[in-house]
């Protein structure tokens, strides 16, 4: 892990559980490991989660190898827990999919610990929603939803992670606990260029090479000319680690229906709708922590 030569002390250091689709597409690996290099987390786990059956009829399994090939890579295996989230999403509004991921959400948000508990989702809301069904006294405890997900409020598409869970979005949404935003058009404004990512990130030993590799072999897949990707789950990490990173607005939570619309209803508590993010913040602080991580590990 980093060391910056100062020690934090334990209230410096803000509670995290990570929840990640990671072998979805190819920027939750930059997240993941964002997260993991930060030393003002307080890591308490990282959760594969699911990511529908329309990329693979085993997303879960695909997220769980994925995780543990990057803790692998950078010599952390065995180190951090791995708790696998739900296989699929929640059958409806009321019926959990208990998983050991929603168990370690429970665990954490039940512990006797003054700081608030941040699970950073990076995909659908699934094992946050089974955690508060499962356990309905966690919504009135300090805990704070990090979600990569939905789009603007203007409508217009169903996004994805909210695609792949709506009833689970529902649930979350229409609870207690806090829950930050950062919708698609924030997320998307995380972009990289490959000129960035090979000048900064593939000298950065094998964990360097890895995350730009599979990034181009990702983006190889689309048929039109670009060299560029939004490295969108990478603003959970940078709102945990400064909340006023970007600009945002306290909105009564929605709710959706069956195509993933918006239903303002006005009748739920305030959650924090992020509409910009310093990228530059995100990325050169990842850029540094990467360099610094492998300098000293000699990976």
């Amino acid at each position: 892990m980093l060391d910056f030569g100062v020690p934090f002390s334990k209230h410096q250091k803000a509670r995290v559980i990570v929840n990640t689709d990671a072998k979805n597409e190819a920027d939750d690996q930059f997240a993941i490991v964002h997260a993991i290099l930060t030393p003002t987390f307080d890591l308490h786990g990282i959760i594969p989660a699911h990511f529908g059956e329309g990329k693979s009829k085993t997303s879960l399994k695909d997220s769980h190898e994925e995780t543990m090939l990057l803790l692998r890579l950078m010599g952390l295996e065995g180190q951090i827990r791995v708790a696998d989230g739900a296989p699929h999403a929640l059958p409806d509004p009321t019926t959990p999919v208990d998983s050991p991921g929603a168990r370690l959400i429970i665990e954490e948000a039940m512990k006797d610990d003054d700081r608030p508990l941040h699970v950073a989702f990076y995909g659908p809301l699934t094992d946050m929603a089974s955690a508060l069904l499962l356990e309905p006294r966690i919504a009135e405890r300090d805990v704070v939803v990090v979600w990569i997900g939905g789009t603007n409020y203007r409508g217009g598409h169903c996004e994805f992670n909210l695609s792949n869970d709506i009833h689970a979005a529902n649930v979350v949404f229409k609870s207690s606990v806090d829950v930050w935003q950062v919708p698609s058009t924030v997320y998307r404004q995380v972009a990289v260029s490959y000129a960035e990512l090979l000048e900064k990130v593939y000298p950065q030993g094998e964990i360097g090479k890895y995350l730009v590799n599979q990034l181009l072999e990702f983006n190889a897949q689309y048929d039109r000319p670009f060299e560029y990707r939004s490295l969108g789950d990478s603003p959970a990490v940078g709102v945990i680690m400064y909340p006023d990173l970007g600009e945002w607005d306290w909105k009564p939570a929605p709710e959706f229906d069956e195509k993933g619309n918006y239903i303002e209803t006005g009748a739920n508590r305030p959650i924090r709708v992020y509409r910009s993010i310093d990228a530059r913040f995100v990325h050169e602080d990842f850029f540094a922590k990467l360099a610094m991580f492998v300098r000293a590990s000699n990976l």
